[in-house]
């Protein structure tokens, strides 16, 4: 099977070759897929905002926010108006667009590393670890450029008069609490999207494998409408799952990006308090919204970036599922 891996990949870089001599490699191929994430990811998130708003609302404040995804809509729109559901869309997709270059980017690098130091026969018997690790690479150094423009999001959802905008929340939140408050989600942040692209990738390439087989078809050969199709199913189931698996993170981060830490209090100490808080109840709250968010963005990011990739001429992933 690894075999009949290793040959394909053989053909398929022969047959890019003879398609196009210029194909690009190196930096030039993985810049490419850098902007093919960080387009895909400001789309789909930059789209979602107002569920993301009714999502946090709930999760900051679940007594008044208790009226579900379509209640929660109804309740900010009579309270503040219909352009409160765009509050925060400004980081939000700045913050994504550079997110998504690193998390996609980031993956189809270390992707191709592992395969490259183990070797494709070994990479082919174990994809899923290859899946996980390089995915959860990816996401450590898309995190460090996410983390405070998803501070200055959460901070203007959940204090809309707090600034009005971007610009704006972000330098307020250095002048008043200095630069390191930027990064005081830092490790909830790792916390929630970690384990959150580890089950996003891994989900994905195995539904999509396992699509495929179901199908009786080859991956190489399809194209088009389908193969969107196919990427689109894909990314729901793979969205789903990480929305489950990142669900008490993510709630923790909303709280600890609104809540001021008590006098001498740590980031671990923080975390540890508002988790006894919430309870394992209250980590979930907001969980149906989030699914309907995670699972349509995770699909439109996955059909996106295929198609995208596409259009930049960024043909040169490596693929380890079994040939059929």
């Amino acid at each position: 099977m690894a075999g009949a891996v290793s040959e394909n990949i053989a053909v398929a870089k022969a047959a890019a070759q003879q398609a196009n001599p210029v194909a690009p490699s190196g930096v030039d191929l993985y810049s490419r897929f850098a902007l093919a994430g960080a387009l895909c990811c400001a789309i789909t998130h930059g789209a979602l905002t107002p569920v993301d708003v009714v999502k946090t609302r709930i999760q900051l404040d679940p007594v008044t926010y208790n009226r579900g995804l379509i209640g929660g809509f109804r309740q900010v729109i009579a309270s503040e108006g219909a352009g409160a559901l765009l509050t925060g869309f400004g980081p939000t997709a700045a913050g994504y667009f550079l997110q998504g270059a690193f998390k996609f980017g980031g993956y189809e690098f270390w992707k191709k590393t592992f395969i490259e130091q183990v070797g494709v026969d070994n990479a082919v018997n174990n994809r899923t670890a290859i899946y996980l690790a390089s995915s959860a690479l990816a996401e450590f150094f898309a995190d460090v450029a996410l983390c405070p423009l998803e501070a200055t999001r959460i901070r203007l959802v959940s204090q809309p008069t707090f600034a009005n905008g971007l610009v704006g929340g972000f330098s307020r939140i250095v002048k008043e609490e200095g630069f390191g408050a930027l990064y005081g989600g830092f490790v909830p942040l790792l916390f929630k999207q970690v384990p959150y692209t580890m089950a996003k990738f891994v989900v994905f390439e195995r539904a999509n494998e396992a699509i495929y087989t179901a199908l009786g078809l080859n991956k190489s050969e399809v194209s088009g409408s389908k193969a969107t199709g196919i990427n689109l199913s894909s990314g729901l189931i793979a969205g789903a799952a990480a929305a489950v698996v990142s669900q008490p993170a993510d709630t923790l981060l909303s709280k600890i990006n609104k809540t001021p830490r008590l006098p001498g209090e740590g980031v671990v100490g923080a975390l540890a308090r508002l988790a006894r808080e919430l309870g394992l109840k209250g980590s979930f709250s907001g969980l149906g919204p989030r699914i309907v968010m995670v699972g349509t963005l995770t699909a439109g990011q996955f059909a996106i970036y295929a198609d995208i990739k596409k259009v930049l001429g960024a043909t040169g992933g490596v693929e380890i599922a079994p040939a059929k």
